[in-house]
């Protein structure tokens, strides 16, 4: 691949992965109740499903995804419902103390949650299929140049997830007060919402 193209392929990529979402929120939310490295783990679910779209989009089957309509629809209407669950459950969520969590199920647990997120988004699959093969060169290996541009993609993810992890640690102190804990939950939910009720009227 042209290591210019690359270069350009890079910042481009990167504003899209730091540009705030669902996933990232839940990241930044998961870093203020379990820490770090919890935050990080669960992440690596978000990031396997993102491996799975890029596969899918390097295999020419996302086109046919895309062509279809009924597909789409379906898992546009998975991640709408999902979106609603966690705004339901964080609205209702009881302001608590952050804790530290431990339990490899626990970790479990978050990564499922994280890969449902991103897997019941369309648009995610959208990125694939639409920004990513503006970068390939039909004339060469487009194969090679799809593993090169998905793994620069989940590398980049991989960033993005440990910023919004951080700037979750940094909230930690404010939200030591109930008060302020539920707000936050409440303008998440509302986020989410948002997000899910945008998604359902899209029609791309």
């Amino acid at each position: 691949m042209d290591i210019w193209t690359l270069l350009f392929f890079i910042p481009a990529c990167f504003m899209l992965n730091l540009t705030p979402g669902p996933n990232n929120l839940l990241s930044m939310n998961n870093a203020r109740c379990y820490g770090f490295k919890s935050a990080f783990i669960a992440g690596l679910g978000r990031i396997t499903a993102f491996s799975g779209m890029i596969a899918l989009a390097a295999s020419g089957l996302a086109v046919v995804l895309y062509a279809s309509e009924t597909l789409f629809f379906l898992i546009k209407l998975f991640g709408v419902v999902y979106l609603l669950w966690i705004a339901f459950q964080l609205w209702n969520s009881e302001s608590s103390p952050i804790s530290e969590i431990d339990s490899h199920r626990n970790h479990f647990e978050l990564a499922k949650q994280e890969f449902a997120l991103a897997s019941g988004n369309p648009k995610a699959i959208l990125i694939f299929t639409a920004f990513l093969p503006q970068f390939v060169d039909v004339s060469a290996d487009v194969n090679q140049q799809f593993f090169v541009l998905g793994s620069t993609f989940l590398l980049l993810e991989m960033l993005a997830i440990a910023i919004y992890a951080v700037c979750g640690i940094y909230l930690r102190k404010w939200f030591s007060q109930p008060a302020v804990t539920k707000r936050f939950n409440k303008a998440c939910a509302a986020f989410l919402a948002f997000s899910g009720a945008r998604l359902l009227m899209s029609r791309q």
